[in-house]
């Protein structure tokens, strides 16, 4: 049977080595399959192990984001990806960031750029949500709230001292519509403190939202 039809029941995710095997039980040598189906353009590697279908299936592909949850997890999409989902920041966003309880971590296939940030446990799991992208297609997204905490725990030298400084940060630097500040909230970014980095600076972030 051709391979299209094979593999359209498993369109909605990143297609790992154990489903291919099964798609492929009929064949002698799945692994000189997958190679073939990878050279004749109708598989792509994302990485060793996970894969997708090719455009010479005519198949929709997995969503970026969702692609990217599997690429290196467990992994939520934060940061700059998940600010301009929520339309926290104006700029199209042209890598996946995300954070991962993993080493952080960057991959660069026919998808794009994915890089991963890690964080300790239990913040790590602190404000995230499924999020149905697409039928049948759920990825692990970051809150608003936790995208921005997260963007500041990741910013290398950053420490946030005072209002004006936070304030300047958040708009100008990350350029965050300002009308959004006032919808985050303030309970969540309360209960996180206590177990995040940069204690201090998220302390002020909290200070300057509730001045608002």
């Amino acid at each position: 049977m051709d391979f299209k039809y094979l593999v359209r029941p498993y369109t909605n995710a990143p297609l790992t080595r154990q489903v291919m095997l099964e798609i492929l039980k009929d064949y002698k040598r799945p692994n000189d399959k997958i190679s073939e189906l990878i050279k004749s353009g109708e598989l792509i590697s994302l990485k060793k192990g996970l894969y997708i279908p090719g455009i010479k299936t005519n198949l929709p592909s997995p969503e970026t984001f969702l692609i990217a949850n599997h690429l290196w997890g467990p992994s939520c999409v934060s940061l700059e990806s998940a600010m301009s989902y929520w339309g926290l920041i104006p700029e199209r966003v042209y890598e996946v960031s995300s954070i991962t309880m993993k080493l952080s971590k960057k991959f660069k296939n026919l998808k794009g750029r994915f890089s991963y940030r890690y964080m300790p446990s239990p913040y790590y799991s602190f404000g995230i949500r499924s999020i149905e992208l697409s039928p049948g297609q759920v990825a692990l997204v970051a809150m608003p709230e936790k995208a921005i905490c997260d963007k500041i725990i990741t910013t290398a030298g950053l420490v946030l001292r005072s209002p004006v400084q936070t304030r300047n940060f958040l708009l100008d630097d990350l350029r965050i519509d300002a009308e959004w500040l006032h919808k985050l909230n303030l309970e969540a970014l309360h209960s996180w403190i206590e177990d995040a980095p940069k204690k201090g600076s998220l302390s002020m972030l909290i200070k300057t939202l509730e001045k608002l």
